[in-house]
Parts: C-alpha cells; sequence; structure tokens
C-alpha cells in the first residue's frame, strides 16, 4: 500500500528515515519498507532520494519478491522529474518481461497516461488484461481488476466503442456510479458550470470515485495464520522445545493451517492470508517485544506484525496456483483438495 496523504498532514521526509532504519532493522521485509519509504519522498517531492532507493533495491543481491514492480515505480517517478527517455525505455523494457503481477502493468500505464501517451497506455493495459485474465467471459481475480478499470478510463478518453474487456470491467465495478460516468472526459467540463445541479452531481461522481479508491489503498490487513517451512520448524523445536506443544509435526502443523483458515472462512472472516516465518525473525520480534521466543502467546502477535509488514499470501490461492505449502502441486491437488 502506497500512501496517499498530502504533505501538509504528514512529514514524509521523516516516515521515510524512518522506514529506512526499520528496513535495516529487519532485512527479509526491506523490500516491502523500501518502497514505501520511496513514496514518501516521491510525495515530499524529492524525487531523485526516491530513485536512489529504488536503484538501491534494483542492485541488491537479495533476490527481490516483485522486481518488475521496482522497475515500473523507478520509470513511473523518472518521467516526473523530466528523465523521460529512461522512463520509457524502462516500461518497454516491462512490457517486454510480461511480469505475471498486475502491479507494474497499472503503474506503467498510468505513467504513460499521465503523460497524455493514452494509445501507449490502452495498449499497455490491454497487453496486462490478457496475460493475466484468462478471457472476457471469465471472472477475473481482484488484484486484476485495476487493469479493467484502467482500460475502460483510457479507451473512453479516446474515444474508442465499447468491447468485451470493457462490459467485463462494468461487471467486476462495484461503486454506485457507473464507469462510463466516471470515465467520461466532458465530466471536467462541468466544474466550471454555474448551475448548482451540475456541481452536486460532480461532486457526487468524485466522492464515489474518492471513495473507490481509498478504499483499494486502506483494505485492513490480512487476518493471517503463521506457516513455518518443515526446515525452519526444525529449528525452531530444536531451539525452543517447549513449543512442540504447539506444533507436535510439520504435518499436523499444515493441516492445522488449512482447517483452521476454512473455519474463518465459513464463518465469514474476509481477507484471509498466510505468512511464513523464519527463525532469526521470529526472534527479532521477540527481542523487540522483550518477550522470551518460548511464550506461546507470541505466535500470533508474530504473525499479525508480518502480516502489517506485507508478507502476508492471499488464501486461497487463485484457480490453477500452486498451493501455499511450498509442494510441487497445485492447490486443487494439495491442500485445497475436498
Amino acid at each position: 500500500m502506497r500512501p496517499d496523504t498530502p504533505a501538509e498532514n504528514v512529514d514524509h521526509t521523516a516516515e521515510a528515515a524512518r522506514l529506512e532504519r526499520t528496513a535495516g532493522l529487519y532485512p527479509e521485509d526491506a523490500e516491502t519498507l523500501l518502497l514505501r519509504a520511496a513514496a514518501h519522498l516521491e510525495l515530499s517531492g524529492d524525487r531523485p532520494a526516491a530513485t536512489t532507493l529504488y536503484d538501491r533495491l534494483l542492485s541488491s543481491s537479495a533476490e527481490l519478491a516483485n522486481p518488475a514492480l521496482v522497475r515500473a515505480l523507478k520509470a513511473s517517478n523518472l518521467w516526473e522529474y523530466g528523465h523521460e527517455a529512461e522512463a520509457r525505455a524502462i516500461i518497454e523494457g516491462i512490457r517486454a518481461t510480461a511480469p505475471r503481477d498486475p502491479a507494474p502493468w497499472v503503474i506503467a500505464a498510468e505513467a504513460l497516461e499521465s503523460h497524455d501517451e493514452l494509445e501507449a497506455a490502452a495498449e499497455t493495459f490491454t497487453e496486462g488484461a490478457r496475460l493475466l485474465i484468462p478471457g472476457p467471459a471469465e471472472a477475473p481475480l481482484p488484484s486484476t481488476h485495476p487493469l479493467l478499470h484502467g482500460r475502460h478510463r483510457v479507451r473512453r478518453m479516446l474515444g474508442l466503442p465499447h468491447d468485451d474487456w470493457d462490459t467485463l470491467a462494468d461487471t467486476v465495478h462495484t461503486g454506485p456510479v457507473s464507469l462510463d460516468e466516471l470515465h467520461d472526459p466532458k465530466r471536467v467540463w462541468s466544474l466550471g458550470s454555474d448551475n448548482p445541479a451540475e456541481l452536486e452531481a460532480e461532486i457526487s461522481r468524485l466522492r464515489a470515485e474518492l471513495g473507490a479508491y481509498r478504499a483499494a489503498l486502506s483494505r485492513p490487513f490480512p487476518v493471517a495464520v503463521l506457516h513455518w517451512p518443515a526446515p525452519e520448524l526444525e529449528e525452531l523445536l530444536t531451539a525452543y522445545p517447549t513449543l512442540s506443544t504447539e506444533y507436535p509435526s510439520h504435518t499436523e502443523h499444515l493441516a492445522t493451517i488449512e482447517s483452521s483458515l476454512r473455519e474463518l472462512a465459513s464463518s465469514g472472516t474476509p481477507n484471509l492470508g498466510i505468512v511464513t516465518g523464519t527463525v532469526p525473525s521470529y526472534e527479532a520480534f521477540a527481542a523487540s517485544e522483550a518477550t522470551s521466543p518460548t511464550d506461546p502467546t507470541l505466535l500470533p502477535q508474530y504473525a499479525t506484525t508480518l502480516a502489517a509488514r506485507g508478507r502476508a499470501v492471499a488464501w486461497p490461492p487463485g484457480e490453477g496456483a500452486g498451493c501455499w505449502c511450498g509442494a510441487k502441486l497445485g492447490y486443487g491437488e494439495c491442500h485445497g483438495a475436498d
């Protein structure tokens, strides 16, 4: 989640510095924390410093979870302070590598859109949608909705007729104002009107659009269940044998995760996820809480903290995705089997 609070309400420079310090304490979360720090620097107006953070991540020896996202954010930032040629080259590189995550596609396309490259933006949104959504007749994953909405918006600005993908965007849109109204290029004209009714209608549309945007940015952290891979669990129980009452065996641990998540889902709990623990990270968390790692009540707190740092993976996995346990099987063939 990238911050969108105006600079007059937050000291973005100080917040960026705090996040950089935190990244030093939790190197396993450095990618998420430094991306947030870069966003704060962009909001503070220090775009060169934000680029430095993006370069720091891209040149790091640690493997990035989403290098395409980092490159897309860097391109968007570069273009905003005059480095258009480099930004274009990065965006073309992202399109060529065809990442399997919608976020880089959305950011690259929006960078083109914001600089009036509407045809290129529409092409980028379309490429991402065709790659990540089975087809206009299929129900897309929520993470791909921004691709559809962005594509609809740009095509509306270009005056292009609706196609099947635009119809799918209309289908997944849940706001009180239709996409055609939200994305109407003539909409802004009403802001210069002297007619109170027209102004009130436009304020209503803007509120609906802002509400949808804030909802996307402000999704609560997932209700996350802690998962220990087999080597980590073995190391944990060797160091802290009293925790064996919590984890009698790795097989039982995995079964408990799946059954717990299914129970939560059946009770109506939304936004479920799984976080993966490591012993060094857990020990550092215990030290920060001034608590012994042997305290079993620390385990759910650790899981919540990992989720708050953006480490949660959504459960259940999408159709055709691998199982969350790490086995070389699809979820439906492994823990997702009835």
